[in-house]
């Protein structure tokens, strides 16, 4: 292996795994998905649905690729250092909330409404939610595994974000 060669791996796993957060010894996917948190918050203080679904979009597809090598690198199915795929799909968690905040206010809720108020319960339910989801795999999160490479690593936390917004429905309302 060329020189080369390794500093790529390496520059690909240390991405993979959510900038080294993935070597924790206990609970990597937790780890990574308390990075999330901050992905949201850095997406969220755009004050832009624009960059937001930028943000998203352009995370997610990140996580297809680099996940992808991460698994060929590794030699290992969807393997459990690598959490880009918590870090950029925890945005989706709040999806709905934040949908809900555009059409009430007609605009982006300020990241501190994500841990002032009630918007801490929002973001402490989403993220319990989303770790459940992302643990137990209901139907059909389990089954979206079975994809080749990066996709199968990354669909399953996309599925658990997005069904994760059913928790802030009855936040909103207490």
């Amino acid at each position: 292996m060329t020189c080369e060669r390794k500093w790529g791996d390496a520059l690909v796993l240390w991405i993979a795994r959510g900038f080294d957060v993935g070597r924790a010894p206990v609970a990597p996917g937790t780890f990574g998905s308390v990075v999330g948190l901050a992905w949201t918050l850095v997406l969220v203080a755009t004050r832009s649905v624009w960059w937001y679904g930028l943000g998203v979009a352009a995370g997610l597809t990140l996580s297809v690729v680099v996940c992808g090598l991460a698994e060929r690198i590794l030699r290992e199915r969807d393997p459990g250092s690598v959490v880009l795929d918590e870090i950029t799909a925890l945005p989706l968690c709040f999806a709905g909330w934040i949908g809900h905040h555009l059409w009430v206010t007609g605009a982006m809720p300020a990241p501190e409404a994500f841990v002032t108020g009630r918007g801490w319960l929002v973001l402490a339910a989403g993220f319990v939610a989303f770790r459940l989801l992302d643990v137990l795999k209901p139907w059909p999160i389990r089954q979206s595994q079975a994809l080749p490479g990066g996709w199968g690593v990354t669909i399953d936390d996309v599925l658990a974000g997005l069904a994760s917004n059913i928790v802030w429905i009855p936040c909103a309302w207490l």
